[in-house]
């Protein structure tokens, strides 16, 4: 006899485990199959008139949907407690996406100013030939958001945390400021992803996330995802997603799948790992402040306590010099955490925020140059730490 599908009231481990899953669509497949095709064939004119009747529920060509793109699609819906959910090829394509579906030529943007580089490149720089023009701010303060309204405001862009030193927005203070002003939101949650943030039930519009973190897992896929109500899902599914192109293929919706399955086990471990190394940090004399929203010492710990249920994997520290020369013999000491950008893989890595500036700012405008960024792995937490105490010793 065919079981059912979990119920939505299951709780996150389950729904990672089954929700989007149906073994008996695809022939009792306990992995949905990959379907690695372009185009799909209809047995007869009337199925074929039937499907492009409503192409946002039938298979026509992959720019538009495909059955192994759908399942993932599902399953982060209901992981999210969202209606609907669209992937894309990358992180930038799904933010641009949800960008580009609450604004017109001539609207006004308030933005986070810490928020991902490339957002915020394509906020004020790439906007601006469309007559787009945006605020950036710290975003700390509500306050700041609701004075940087203006009459032609159209969207707030959040990220919190930031992916830097870990500021954070007071959600749902900003999401009522908007609701107010008739204003659209979209928060950036790939620090948290719903496991430890709902930015939904915060009052937020839209949800972008890179799945080429969390999601996947394991440094190995590039991906994007976009979530909130149907409506707004739906507009996006008929404009940005099939006219800009970012579509993300079967096989990369397959690997993104794949590590959602297993996402709340890795990620409960990257926290209790992170948190350690945190605590190890902050008690080290030649770290002179940790960024951690998840450690008491962060400045907006009790915010994050009242918006999150946990911290990630990922947090900054700044080391006791500037000295270039000293930084970089603290980096290339390490044995465990390899250099190299992104995040959200299995493995530990570091990365100092200088090193991008340096080809593109002049020296006056470098971030502290002994500011660093980790993320903790999966590694066992005692060699991490013995990795990290031993390259501070070699400064």
């Amino acid at each position: 006899m065919r079981r059912s599908a979990p119920h939505p009231s299951s709780r996150i481990d389950t729904l990672a485990a089954h929700a989007g899953d149906d073994p008996f669509r695809f022939l009792g497949a306990a992995a949905p199959p990959i379907f690695e095709t372009s185009t799909f064939v209809f047995p007869s004119f009337a199925d074929a008139v039937a499907a492009f009747a409503d192409e946002q529920e039938h298979c026509v060509y992959t720019r538009g949907r495909n059955p192994t793109v759908r399942v993932v699609e599902e399953k982060l819906a209901a992981l999210e407690g969202a209606e609907a959910c669209r992937l894309f090829g990358s992180g930038m394509a799904a933010i641009s996406a949800a960008i580009l579906s609450c604004v017109k030529a001539g609207d006004h943007i308030v933005a986070v100013d810490t928020a991902y580089g490339p957002a915020r490149a394509f906020i004020t720089g790439y906007l601006s030939r469309f007559g787009i023009t945006a605020t950036l701010v710290d975003g700390r303060d509500p306050a700041e958001w609701e004075a940087a309204v203006r009459p032609n405001t159209a969207l707030f862009y959040l990220e919190s945390p930031s992916s830097g030193v870990m500021k954070l927005q007071d959600v749902p203070a900003v999401t009522a400021i908007a609701r107010r002003h008739g204003i659209a939101t979209v928060i950036d949650n790939s620090y948290c992803t719903m496991l430890l943030q709902r930015p939904l039930e915060l009052g937020v519009d839209l949800v972008v996330y890179s799945g080429s973190k969390y999601f996947g897992g394991h440094s190995d896929v590039l991906a994007g995802a976009v979530l909130g109500p149907a409506e707004r899902l739906r507009r996006i599914g008929d404009a940005e997603y099939p006219l800009l192109g970012g579509i993300i293929g079967p096989f990369e919706a397959w690997l993104v799948g794949r590590g959602l399955r297993t996402l709340p086990v890795r990620l409960r471990q990257h926290q209790v790992s992170a948190a350690k190394v945190a605590e190890f940090l902050a008690g080290h004399g030649r770290v002179a402040r940790v960024h951690y929203p998840g450690h008491p010492s962060h400045p907006q710990y009790e915010l994050a306590l009242r918006q999150m249920r946990g911290a990630s994997g990922l947090l900054s520290f700044e080391l006791d010099t500037r000295d270039l020369n000293q930084v970089s013999r603290f980096v290339d000491a390490l044995r465990y955490f390899r250099l190299g950008v992104s995040w959200g893989g299995y493995e530990s890595l570091v990365f100092v925020p200088v090193i991008g500036a340096m080809r593109r700012l002049p020296e006056a405008q470098w971030p502290n140059p002994g500011l660093v960024r980790i993320h903790v792995g999966l590694e066992d937490v005692a060699d991490l730490i013995g990795d990290l105490d031993q390259a501070l010793r070699a400064l």
